[in-house]
């Protein structure tokens, strides 16, 4: 395995790299990332290359991390994992490639889960993100650089749908008229989103924009969180997206590759439990207004979702990997279904429409 790790990465974040045994980690279809631990010491350390295609700064991915870490240091009412200095103090090395890596501290003992299995890992990852963004309510988001322009920026992702579906192939059009209509009847989200962006009640948070309970390390023993990780999404972000994010990942009983969309559904306890655990840490930080729309979290993200996955189709596959011709095709009918569920959902149990 020491093959699939550069030998001057290796040695740029170690004393001698020889005692050194390397493990890859994940599948790594966006950062590669391997478990490095020291035979001798014992001494492990997770080392990671970011992926210069989605993040094309990568400076300014590790800078965000560093201001977050520092403005954390001395307090334990959070944890986030150490990185790891090199010889000259820079915690970022870039190889004779041109290609950026960094380390940190390797929680041993702790393990990631892919989906919630009940409704109590569901709840305990909401308040775990939930914490973060108050943990933070004092720090200015605005000292965050935007390291993905306009990632959860819904009128964005409406007009690349526009523009899709302008230059569209007419056979692609003909076959996502359905779809395509259900996106244009729910325009309001993205009005209700320019709302958000033009309002006072709604002010910018740091948000982790990739909440999903991937993103947190659980006690392999006790089944408790210990802290969240991959912060490089971490920026400047509106109220909803990070419990949508969630209510999306993990109130639906199957995810957005499923095509049993007779079945696809979302979970009422899922849902509350999610809910609720946010709000449990996150209610004496919003505003009026904000708790006011908090249903319209996971609406909003499913559209935007939705959206993205039918532009996409419409763009001939351009964006997301695709194992089959029509699978951007079957993600959207995916995104709608479950969208069409929550609002049914919420109508009945919350009285909420937007």
């Amino acid at each position: 395995m020491k093959k699939s790790l550069n030998k001057e990465v290796l040695t740029a974040f170690t004393q001698n790299e020889e005692s050194y045994h390397v493990e890859r980690l994940g599948n790594g279809l966006i950062n590669h990332t391997y478990k490095i631990s020291d035979d001798k010491s014992g001494k492990t350390l997770l080392i990671q290359q970011i992926n210069k295609n989605v993040f094309k700064k990568p400076v300014d991915v590790q800078n965000n991390y560093l201001k977050l870490f520092q403005y954390k240091n001395g307090t334990k009412d959070i944890f986030f994992p150490a990185p790891v200095h090199l010889k000259s103090s820079d915690t970022l090395f870039v190889d004779s490639a041109g290609n950026y890596w960094r380390a940190f501290e390797f929680l041993d003992g702790t393990i990631t889960l892919d989906v919630p299995h009940n409704a109590e890992q569901a709840k305990n990852t909401a308040r775990t993100f939930g914490q973060i963004t108050a943990f933070l309510s004092s720090f200015d988001a605005e000292k965050l650089n935007i390291v993905i322009p306009d990632f959860h920026n819904l009128s964005f992702r409406y007009h690349q749908f526009e523009q899709a579906l302008a230059n569209a192939d007419s056979e692609r059009v003909r076959k996502a008229a359905t779809l395509i209509q259900e996106v244009k009847s729910r325009e309001k989200y993205k009005d209700f989103y320019e709302h958000i962006t033009q309002s006072t009640d709604f002010p910018k948070r740091v948000m982790h924009h990739d909440a999903k309970i991937a993103n947190v390390l659980f006690d392999k023993k006790t089944g408790k969180v210990i802290c969240a990780i991959d912060f490089d999404t971490t920026m400047p972000g509106y109220f909803f997206s990070d419990l949508g994010d969630m209510i999306r990942s993990m109130a639906c009983n199957n995810d957005e590759h499923s095509t049993d969309f007779d079945n696809l559904h979302i979970r009422k306890d899922f849902y509350k439990a999610i809910v609720n655990g946010y709000l449990e840490v996150m209610n004496e930080y919003l505003t009026g207004e904000e708790k006011k729309y908090i249903h319209s979290a996971g609406l909003i993200m499913i559209y935007m979702q939705a959206v993205r996955f039918i532009a996409d189709y419409l763009n001939n596959d351009i964006y997301y990997q695709i194992s089959y011709s029509e699978q951007n095709f079957d993600r959207g009918t995916n995104q709608v279904t479950l969208l069409k569920d929550l609002e049914q959902f919420l109508s009945e149990e919350y009285n909420f429409t937007l």
